[in-house]
């Protein structure tokens, strides 16, 4: 009987040893929504799962952006090697075009991993971004999470921020090589904790509604986002794009949603 009661004892014990130095992650995902952006050269983007933005994008989107977005091929269509290819251009009319997407009413999600594979483009004045939106109700309150925006001034450095009403809280993740030489996995893992970002794996930003000023409202609890893909030319930030540069070209191999289990 002695026996058996060390072994009933020590069995939780080892247990417990195990899960001290085999944590269970704090949070699992099921995937939910993918896109491989595989077809055949110069086709769209699947219509099923994306939508565009159009239009002028100093009157449209803020930041005094030089753009008009587009639909056309010149700006955005498949390359048939299995990416997403979105050019920005300055055309013979003086004007500036590129393409933006969005999952807006494709898809939408509260709570998961939200990540994309790309390799962003090169020069001043341009903005590529991988980034969410909140489905319903205006900017700021609707709440935006940047999960990957790069300029070309910081050809080394990826920057996340969130928006929301009244605040904003920025960061970045500075690399030893040009982000433009090659392709990168930019992500979140979004939980009722908080929002913590990801490069090519590795964790170097978490935000949580304790991090706010006092008195602010955290909104990112209240509703799914919607995923968009886009390179701005010229604006506030990040300034007056270099016309010898262009065309400059965002490749996107894959974009990855994952839904938070239990949510």
């Amino acid at each position: 009987m002695a026996r058996q009661h060390s072994k009933a004892i020590l069995f939780p014990i080892l247990l417990l040893t195990l899960l001290v130095s085999h944590p269970v992650s704090a949070a699992t995902f099921d995937l939910a929504w993918t896109d491989d952006f595989n077809g055949p050269a110069g086709s769209r983007p699947d219509p099923r799962k994306w939508a565009h933005d159009l239009g002028y994008g100093n009157k449209l989107w803020g930041n005094n952006e030089f753009q008009t977005y587009t639909n056309k091929p010149e700006n955005i269509q498949l390359d048939g090697a299995g990416n997403l290819v979105i050019t920005a251009r300055k055309e013979a009319d003086g004007k500036y075009t590129s393409a933006r997407v969005k999952t807006l009413g494709k898809f939408s999600q509260r709570y998961g991993r939200f990540e994309a594979r790309i390799q962003v483009p090169r020069g001043p004045g341009l903005l590529p971004a991988f980034w969410g939106m909140g489905e319903k109700g205006s900017w700021p309150d609707n709440g935006e999470i940047d999960i990957m925006e790069n300029v070309g001034s910081s050809p080394r450095t990826v920057f996340s921020n969130i928006h929301g009403p009244g605040y904003d809280s920025g960061g970045n993740r500075t690399i030893a090589t040009d982000l433009s030489k090659g392709f990168h996995v930019y992500g979140i893992e979004w939980t009722p904790d908080g929002i913590e970002w990801f490069l090519d794996g590795k964790s170097y930003k978490k935000v949580t509604p304790k991090d706010l000023p006092k008195g602010k409202r955290w909104v990112f609890d209240d509703q799914p986002i919607y995923m968009l893909l886009n390179v701005a030319v010229g604006g506030d930030w990040p300034g007056k794009p270099v016309d010898d540069v262009l065309p400059q070209q965002m490749r996107v191999d894959w974009v990855k949603m994952w839904r938070l289990k239990g949510n």
